[in-house]
């Protein structure tokens, strides 16, 4: 044997190999691992039997069955690996350099710019802190709880004027939390619905995975009139400073593309995570009249109901991330620059970690959820969300609403998987 290590694989061995066992593996430590060799995971299933249909129709069952062959399968349909499980979520969401948020060619970037949600940090940080006065539960409780009692007063009333059969999505759920948002943005210069409009255009831009032409058009429009209103409103504000996001940037050394993406990010959020999140709760409670009677013997039960139904139904169901080098998830293979989809809708009824997760269930022990993301880019708006909808929205509803229930001649229909939530329900009352 050569004294010289070996030219073709590097090994250090320069003699006979040591027959003490701890010498041993001492040395076939330092040995690289090539081919074959190198791989500890599987390769990932190939899902071609996924449809972008069949997900916005109903995504749980194809969750559970990915979920059930491996947590990270590749989905030729969406072009990228959708990983299903808790714990791979989970990972992803703690690890920002492994797992970059990024992603190149996002559709996110395309359609709103390059907000915080595709920035890793440093850069995510500082435009993260620029929302943190308006958006703390501090200014919450001082200001906007005010604002957001008397919104739900304005649009509950219009949803009794419109009497039982009323949709309670688009008369009562969109209208209320538009307003909402636009007052926290700033948007003195727009309508609730413009922020509605704005707010579904660009969503739909982001979730563009059929690459469809007409998405994007409408994307573009609603992006430019956003830009348009945002560049009206920053001199204003900065003149006559509230507590309103626009307000707090106008004073901030952030460069003004960055504000337009920021803005965009939460038009889109802000909006949709909120009405969906509040029409989606009262569904399931009156789908399940114990749990609704419970709600209302117990008001601190609206709160537990709110997580529940985030739990259940995740308003945001995936969002990407990019692989930063080759990696081992959850045992399956991923290489550099593998894009991902992070499926909490999937990872929030896992029944590694969920008893019965495919229930609305407000008694179940009480575990962290996915709902609202983790890590670094844990969403920021979860404490106004948890305002408008479960201390002030909620109580209003049922105590406003009486015997309230769905109403059987009307439609009552659920879809999204990108975005999920009540696309129609019609309600009756009294």
């Amino acid at each position: 044997m050569s004294n010289q290590p070996s030219s073709t694989t590097g090994c250090p061995f320069t003699g006979e190999l040591p027959t003490d066992p701890a010498e041993l593996a001492a040395l076939m430590a330092q040995v690289p691992a090539t081919g074959e060799a190198a791989a500890t995971g599987i390769e990932a299933p190939v899902a071609d039997w996924v449809t972008i249909e069949d997900l916005y129709r109903d995504p749980f069952p194809i969750y559970r069955r990915m979920r059930g062959e491996a947590a990270v399968h590749w989905v030729p349909a969406v072009n990228r690996y959708m990983v299903t499980s808790y714990a791979a979520c989970h990972e992803i969401e703690q690890d920002e350099a492994i797992y970059s948020a990024d992603e190149h060619n996002s559709l996110m970037k395309r359609s709103m710019g390059h907000s915080m949600l595709r920035k890793d940090n440093p850069e995510h940080q500082v435009d993260r802190d620029s929302y943190g006065a308006t958006l703390r539960p501090g200014t919450i409780k001082k200001h906007w709880n005010a604002i957001f009692e008397a919104n739900n007063e304005k649009y509950l009333a219009e949803l009794l004027d419109k009497g039982p059969g009323a949709d309670f999505v688009w008369d009562y759920a969109a209208p209320y939390t538009g307003e909402n948002l636009r007052m926290v943005m700033g948007f003195h210069n727009a309508t609730q619905q413009d922020l509605q409009r704005w707010s579904q255009t660009l969503i739909d831009g982001t979730g563009n995975y059929a690459d469809d032409p007409d998405v994007w058009a409408l994307a573009k429009k609603s992006s430019d009139e956003v830009d348009a209103a945002i560049d009206e409103m920053l001199p204003y504000l900065a003149k006559n400073p509230e507590p309103s996001l626009i307000s707090g940037l106008s004073s901030m050394p952030i460069p003004l593309e960055a504000i337009r993406a920021n803005l965009k990010m939460t038009i889109g959020g802000g909006l949709n995570e909120p009405r969906d999140v509040l029409a989606t709760t009262v569904w399931a409670l009156l789908n399940n009249p114990d749990q609704l009677a419970a709600v209302l013997a117990e008001p601190k039960l609206h709160s537990v109901a709110f997580e529940e139904s985030v739990r259940w139904v995740a308003p945001i169901g995936m969002y990407p991330r990019e692989t930063t080098k080759d990696v081992v998830l959850e045992g399956v293979n991923l290489p550099k620059g593998a894009r991902l989809g992070v499926v909490l809708g999937a990872a929030n009824r896992d029944p590694k970690v969920f008893e019965d997760p495919e229930a609305f269930n407000i008694f179940r022990p009480k575990k962290p959820h996915l709902g609202f993301g983790g890590g670094v880019h844990f969403c920021a708006g979860t404490w106004i969300a948890r305002a408008q909808v479960a201390q002030v929205a909620m109580p209003s509803v049922f105590e406003k609403l009486p015997n309230l229930r769905l109403d059987p001649a009307g439609e009552t229909i659920d879809a999204g998987w990108v975005f999920r939530g009540m696309t129609k329900m019609a309600v009756l009352w009294g």
